[in-house]
This record gives C-alpha cells, sequence and structure tokens, in this order.
C-alpha cells in the first residue's frame, strides 16, 4: 500500500484527524502526515467545503431553457451532470491534485458519516476522474481515541456506494421539483398580476403550508363563552380551591345545578376525600439536534440555525460530539467514559450528588438503536475556566444545556406528592388536584430555569370528614384560539407533521424519519422560507406574509402542500440505499409528476384572484426623527417601523399591527414626537375581547394606557 489520500468534509474535520496523528506539514489547501502504524507510507488530508461540486443549471443543457418560458417546460435534461462551484475551484484543482498523486494508493472517505457525506464525497470523486480505491471511515465523535480508532478499522465502500446512489436520486429529485415548478407557478402567477418570483421546493413548501394552515385556524376562530362552578374554601389550616365537575356553554345550565342543590353563595362543605399520590418523574431524554433547538429557542430565543452553529462551534472545539444527530440514545461505550468523567462534569457545573447508575436503562443507553450518530453530549475534553470565559454567552449556554441534560442521567428521578381533595357541598363534588414537592433531583441543575420552576399550587393540611367554610361563585371563560408558532416550534412541527397525513404507510414512513426535512437541514429550511419572504419571524413568532399565503393557495390541494410528498420519496428512497430500488425509475417518475402538474396547474389557478398591489415594494417614508438614537428616522419597512440608522445598530422598531390594530403614520408620529398617542378603539385581548387604550412610549418599548373610570 501506498501513501492515503484522506478527504474530509469540512477544514476544521480534516484538523481533528490531523490532531489525532503526527503532523509533516500544513499547507493551506492540505495537510500532510508523518507515516506510522496507521499510515506505514503517509497519508495527506484534504477537504471539501461543503459542497465543491452541484448540479448544472438549465441553461448549461440547453441554451433555450435559460429564459423562463412556459413552453420550454418540462425541464428534463437527458443525463444530469456536476460542475465545480464557482469560487471553489482552487480547493477543487487541490483536491484532483492530491487524488492523482501517482504515489497516492488508495483514497479514504472520511466526510459525515450520513448519505449527504457519501454525495458530497463521490460527486467531487467523479468529478477529479480519478480510480482509485475507496474505503470508508464511520465515527461519530472527533475525539482523538475514536478517530484513531476508526482509522484503524476503515470499512469498505459498498454501503457508502448504495447511500451515495440514494442522496444523488434525492438531489436530482428535488432539482426537477424546483426549476420546473418554481418556474410553472412563477409564469402563471405574473400573468395574473403577481410582480415577483415564487421559490418551489420539495421540503419548504409543505412547510410554508403547515404555517398557513396554524394562521387560518386562528384567524377563523370563534371564541366562545364557557361557565364553570368554583368553590373557594377555608379550612382549620389554610385556604384552597376546587371546581366541579361542570363545564357548560350554557350560565342557565350552572345556575340550574346550584338551584337544584340549594347551594348559597355561603356554604358549609364536607371533605369527603384526601388522597396522597407519590409520583416520580424521570430524567429528561438526552438531546438530539431537534431537541436542543427547541429547547434553546423557549429559553433564550435562539433560532435553530443559531443553535446550530453554536454547537458546529462547540464540536469543532471537541467539548461536544457531533450535532446533526437525530438519536437521543447513546452506546455503553460513551456511557462508560461519561461514567468517569462524572466528577469533572459535577465540578464544571457546582453541583455534587450521589449519582445513579442508569447504564442499563434503554431510555438513555441502547447501542442496537443508536444508528449513525449518538445523541449530543460532552466529550472527555473538560473546559478550563479560561477556555469557559473565552466563550460568548450563548455558546457558553448552549454547552450547559447539552452538559446538564447528560448529567440529568446520573441524577435522581424527581419526586413530589400529588393530593387531590374530595369537597362535597350539598351532594355537589368540588375536586381539587396540587403537589408537593418531596425531591428536587434532577431538577436542581436545571434551578434558574423557570419553566422547570413551574408548579402547581401547594395544598393546606386537611383532613377527611372536616367541615370546611365555602364560598361558591360561577365562573365565566372564553375559548383562546391555537397559538402561532414560535421559530423553535417550527422544528417541532417539521418533525411531527405526520399528524397532517392520513394515509397509514406514509404516517409511518414520516414517523420513522421523523417528519420532514432532516436534523442537518430543517433549521437551513427555516432560514430559506424567511429569505423568500414566505414568512416572518418578529420576537421568536411567525407568521406568513401575502407572497406566503399566495404560494400556500396556489399550491393547496396538490403534492406540493403536503408532507404526503417527502413520505411517497423516502420510501422509495430507503429501497435505492439498501441496493433494492432503481434512481432511474424514481427519477422518470418524477418527470411523470411534472408533466402532470404542467397540465393540470393552469386549470387549477384560473379562479385564483390576486391583489397585485400588495406585492409591489413599499417606499420607505420617514415619519418622524428617532426617539432611540436621535440620528436616524422612522419609516415603514415591510410589516414593521424601524429606524433608518439600524446598520449602526439602533434597534428601536414598532409594530405594524398590534393586538389585531394597524398602527397608522400618524400612531406612529405621536409616539415618537410626544411620546404618547390619543385613545384608540379596537385592540383585541388575548381570549377575543376588544378595549381600547392610548399608547405610551416608555423606554423605547409601546405600554397601553386606559382611560380613567
Amino acid at each position: 500500500m501506498g501513501k492515503i489520500a484522506i478527504l474530509a468534509e469540512k477544514p476544521s474535520q480534516a484538523r481533528a484527524y490531523a490532531d489525532a496523528f503526527k503532523v509533516k506539514q500544513k499547507e493551506k489547501t492540505f495537510i500532510e502526515l508523518e507515516p506510522c502504524a496507521t499510515f506505514p507510507h503517509g497519508a495527506v488530508i484534504t477537504w471539501a467545503v461543503g459542497h465543491l461540486v452541484e448540479l448544472k443549471e438549465p441553461k448549461e443543457y440547453q441554451k433555450e431553457w435559460e429564459k423562463w418560458s412556459l413552453a420550454s417546460l418540462p425541464i428534463i435534461p437527458q443525463k444530469f451532470e456536476d460542475k465545480v462551484v464557482s469560487k471553489m475551484y482552487p480547493q477543487f484543482n487541490a483536491v484532483k491534485k492530491i487524488f492523482s498523486d501517482p504515489q497516492v494508493t488508495m483514497i479514504y472517505n472520511c466526510c459525515d458519516s450520513e448519505r449527504e457525506g457519501s454525495n458530497i464525497f463521490y460527486s467531487l470523486l467523479k468529478m477529479t476522474k480519478v480510480n482509485k480505491p475507496v474505503k470508508r471511515l464511520w465515527i461519530n465523535s472527533l475525539e482523538v481515541e475514536e478517530i484513531r480508532k476508526g482509522f484503524n478499522h476503515m470499512q469498505g465502500n459498498e454501503r457508502d456506494l448504495l447511500m451515495y446512489q440514494e442522496a444523488k436520486t434525492r438531489q436530482i429529485s428535488d432539482w426537477l421539483v424546483g426549476m420546473n415548478c418554481s418556474r410553472l407557478y412563477t409564469l402563471l402567477l405574473q400573468k395574473k398580476g403577481f410582480k415577483g418570483s415564487i421559490s418551489i421546493g420539495r421540503v419548504q413548501s409543505p412547510t410554508v403550508y403547515l404555517i398557513y394552515k396554524r394562521q387560518q385556524e386562528i384567524e377563523q376562530f370563534k371564541p366562545e363563552k364557557f361557565y364553570e362552578i368554583e368553590g373557594v374554601f377555608k379550612a382549620q389550616n389554610g385556604v384552597y380551591k376546587g371546581k366541579a365537575k361542570l363545564k357548560t356553554k350554557e350560565r342557565a345550565e350552572a345556575v340550574q345545578l346550584l338551584q337544584q342543590h340549594g347551594i348559597e353563595p355561603n356554604d358549609t362543605g364536607l371533605i369527603t376525600s384526601v388522597t396522597n399520590k407519590t409520583k416520580r418523574m424521570a430524567p429528561p431524554k438526552l438531546h438530539a439536534l431537534s431537541t436542543l433547538q427547541a429547547a434553546a429557542n423557549k429559553r433564550w430565543k435562539y433560532s435553530p440555525s443559531h443553535v446550530l452553529k453554536l454547537t458546529q462551534s462547540l464540536y469543532e472545539k471537541k467539548l461536544v460530539s457531533y450535532p446533526r444527530t437525530d438519536s437521543q440514545l447513546i452506546t455503553h461505550n460513551e456511557f462508560a467514559y461519561l461514567n468517569e468523567s462524572l466528577g469533572n462534569y459535577q465540578q464544571l457545573v457546582g453541583k455534587a450528588f450521589q449519582p445513579i447508575n442508569r447504564g442499563k436503562n434503554k431510555r438513555y443507553v441502547d447501542s442496537a438503536n443508536v444508528g449513525e450518530h449518538y445523541a449530543i453530549i460532552p466529550t472527555k475534553k473538560i473546559p478550563t475556566a479560561k477556555a469557559l470565559q473565552s466563550m460568548n454567552a450563548d455558546e457558553r449556554n448552549i454547552y450547559f444545556e447539552i452538559l446538564n441534560t447528560t448529567l440529568a442521567m446520573f441524577h435522581q428521578d424527581y419526586e413530589y406528592d400529588e393530593k387531590t381533595i374530595i369537597t362535597n357541598v350539598k351532594n355537589v363534588e368540588f375536586k381539587t388536584v396540587g403537589k408537593t414537592e418531596l425531591v428536587k433531583g434532577w431538577k436542581e441543575l436545571f434551578s434558574n430555569e423557570t419553566e422547570v420552576q413551574a408548579r402547581e399550587e401547594s395544598l393546606p393540611v386537611v383532613f377527611q370528614d372536616e367541615l370546611v367554610q365555602s364560598k361558591i361563585a360561577i365562573l365565566e371563560g372564553t375559548t383562546t384560539p391555537p397559538k402561532p408558532y414560535t421559530e423553535g416550534q417550527l422544528i417541532t412541527m417539521m418533525k411531527t407533521c405526520g399528524k397532517s397525513v392520513e394515509d397509514e404507510e406514509e404516517i409511518e414512513v414520516l414517523k420513522s424519519i421523523e417528519g420532514i426535512g432532516t436534523e442537518a437541514t430543517r433549521s437551513g429550511i427555516i432560514e430559506t422560507i424567511k429569505k423568500h419572504g414566505f414568512i416572518e419571524v418578529r420576537k421568536n413568532i411567525v407568521s406568513i406574509t401575502p407572497k406566503g399565503q399566495l404560494l400556500c393557495q396556489a399550491i393547496e390541494g396538490t403534492l406540493l402542500s403536503s408532507p404526503s410528498m417527502t413520505a411517497k420519496w423516502e420510501i422509495y428512497l430507503h429501497k435505492i440505499g439498501k441496493g433494492e430500488g432503481s434512481a432511474k425509475h424514481f427519477i422518470e417518475s418524477i418527470g411523470k409528476f411534472i408533466h402532470q402538474l404542467i397540465a393540470e396547474v393552469p386549470k387549477q389557478l384560473e379562479s385564483l384572484t390576486i391583489e397585485a398591489e400588495q406585492f409591489k415594494p413599499a417606499v420607505v417614508k420617514d415619519i418622524a426623527m428617532c426617539p432611540a438614537c436621535k440620528e436616524g428616522k422612522i419609516g415603514l419597512r415591510k410589516s414593521f417601523y424601524g429606524c433608518s440608522n439600524y446598520k449602526n445598530g439602533c434597534k428601536q422598531t414598532f409594530p405594524q399591527r398590534l393586538l389585531g390594530k394597524k398602527l397608522t403614520e400618524k400612531n406612529i408620529h405621536d409616539l415618537c414626537k410626544s411620546g404618547k398617542t390619543a385613545m384608540m378603539k379596537g385592540f383585541k385581548s388575548k381570549n377575543g375581547k376588544q378595549f381600547n387604550a392610548a399608547l405610551r412610549l416608555v423606554e423605547g418599548k409601546i405600554e397601553f394606557e386606559f382611560k380613567e373610570k
């Protein structure tokens, strides 16, 4: 065997591989290793930068495909070809030179252990036109020991080639859908007066549609009143509340029940039952990327893409394991090193506790079901105080979230007593449930987080057959609409979108692949639909834009709006990955689907009406001097009012809509000029009730001022 050429997916990965061996020289495009037991004739590590090659554009196949026209559709090349990404030629040439070196007798694919890693490697290898034996590195960690072990147990590339076929088929099919459908819908909508372009994608379009459906549910929601009967009971040792079983839309029904039993507002009740049940709550599961993204968004309002970036940075610093994982399990190997390092981890978080061995608990440790990558956990490397100090606050938050969630696995269960009191008032039973914390357990690791401190009302000590004084009243409530998604909830929504699918096989597929998109791509998809102007995120709340609504109305009723498309694809793509399916057959079926859309969509869009005015780009008009920086001007920008000095750091903004009420330019002018508006009518509270108020600007934020009664 001669010299080995190693291809990493990115420079940071290449550096981590090099750190496990003795380096001979480092250059701009490669790192050469000294000969050793693993590489007797030496090795040279080079890298891609993600994708160095990509599929060609339509115009590179046929000149007539450059111009967007309905007559040129469908765009289906006879043969699909890759090209080098224009800015990546220097690195591509370096890789090609290394692969072509006569001293190199074998090439190692050391890209990420997933189908896209296989696609990156083989797409690049084919472009170099080098034909040499290939082996595959399968590891889940960038720790030195794991890297050395992986390189000493390189695998054949039979499975790798099948994964490449699967990934390439998916890539080509997405290209066909995107290129054809984006042009088809854009051109047809432009005929109806739409100005602009519409981007269609297998994953991004159903994601927008699911957000659109939630917004429709909110807008079409009609609040309804309901009535309950509540008792406030005074016992010997304190006061507690309880509710009768009745919950009705008719107040008369509640009144009738009280009259039937002769219950007065102030009556005597009898405690007929007091039961205590000790309950336990196991520590949370370890983090996959999606659960980490959801947790960080809930706690700190971080966007999913920001969380991935932070976790990737920690991975490259060798402080956490591979971030793009959908697994919440670890193998016995990881559990062993976590157990050994437990004291150091406890010291790091400043929480000492007697550990519990959960090494046989399959909620956390299950080697048979880990898959390509295990859960996100801390590595053996313990950061120094200086290293922690050098992290920014966001990175530190993510590291300790991962560390505390891992430590929780070794901590005691959270224990509490759940007390249920049944109080009888003239044969009407009132139920009261409360809890008393017994053992804080793993929750002490998250003691600073408000959501884990939430607890039900604690109850006084009461006794069976105790008489209590009661105040009985009818409570009026109003049903509330579904809440809009937060950006973190979009990740969960994409994972659980199988709930919106009816076909049982498709539900199972979406469940097995965890919805649409992958752990690695979901945050990027959210960024893409933001960039295309389909959704907006303000103060972590996601809303659909007019452009997003137009997209959804246009694709409604087609596979493009449904997660079913991903399910149908994945069923067959997995067959290709197992060597049981044909890439040619699958791509041909996508071609038939596109032909069908070209024939049917024009008729489907005939009845669609477009208000072209709402898509005209807004001209920013200066309304008033910015009250914050005193330099910029406040003007309407898309769907909010903002300062022209934002590039220099001014963050003063005002919403265009506030609790269902549109804020006019005069309202904004008055807030900026005098800090207050006149009394305004028609605000809508969360329970659907309307109210009137003036607005005041206090330290850059809007507050309500109500008219004195």
